[in-house]
């Protein structure tokens, strides 16, 4: 059985779900260290001013939190702002407002923390993409050990016989490790079409809410890595 393990990201990128997509079940690897100023609770839209951030703010108190352990700052305006930048750069987009009600609706609840919103948002955009995966949390399992370790841990509770890793993982897997316990790694390679897009030159960078609100139902097509 393939098992993919990754954090959560807000409104992650096309090549997130691909992965997904990829693997008999999918683990989100969230009882690990929150990383500022990265994709836990950010990412990117394109405008005809370029790329721009959308960003969930959040409160750190501890260099060593976990992202499940991370909360909102609700006393920010960042619902009205997301709402706001979403339907100045995508209102004219084909798709618009087959998902982005829906969008409102899921991501601008109360969330306990940036893990739940996280999860909710991706479990929509899975079902948007016809995405069938089987989802776990990590936080289900007793996990101990170095970061090799305690991956390897959990790919043999749930039965795991293939890891399927980030590219950049290459740099501290322990491959050796792996081999042991009959566990073969594989490496994701993304390689993508363009799709129709606004605003000059295409850039793939951005939420797949980018892709959905363009291509909506069509949208599965262009998650095949070439």
């Amino acid at each position: 059985m393939k098992v993919g393990v990754i954090q959560s990201n807000y409104i992650p990128w096309r090549g997130y779900f691909d992965f997904i997509r990829s693997v008999y079940l999918f683990i989100f690897y969230d009882d690990v260290q929150f990383s500022k100023n990265d994709w836990r609770n950010r990412n990117k839209i394109k405008t005809d001013q370029g790329l721009r951030w959308v960003s969930v703010p959040v409160y750190v108190r501890s260099l060593h939190q976990l992202i499940c352990e991370t909360r909102i700052d609700y006393t920010k305006k960042w619902h009205k702002s997301h709402r706001g930048m979403l339907l100045q750069w995508y209102k004219h987009t084909p798709f618009f407002r087959d998902y982005f009600n829906d969008f409102c609706e899921i991501a601008f609840r109360p969330y306990e923390n940036l893990s739940e919103l996280n999860i909710a948002l991706i479990h929509w955009i899975m079902g948007s993409l016809q995405i069938t995966t089987p989802t776990r949390l990590s936080q289900e399992f007793q996990l101990s050990g170095s970061r090799n370790e305690r991956l390897l841990d959990l790919l043999k509770q749930v039965g795991a016989t293939s890891y399927l890793s980030g590219p950049s993982a290459q740099a501290y897997l322990d491959e050796s490790l792996f081999q042991q316990e009959s566990i073969q790694i594989e490496y994701k390679t993304y390689g993508y079409p363009p799709y129709p897009q606004s605003y000059g030159a295409f850039v793939d960078q951005v939420t797949v809410l980018d892709l959905l609100f363009h291509c909506g139902t069509g949208s599965p097509q262009y998650l095949i890595s070439e």
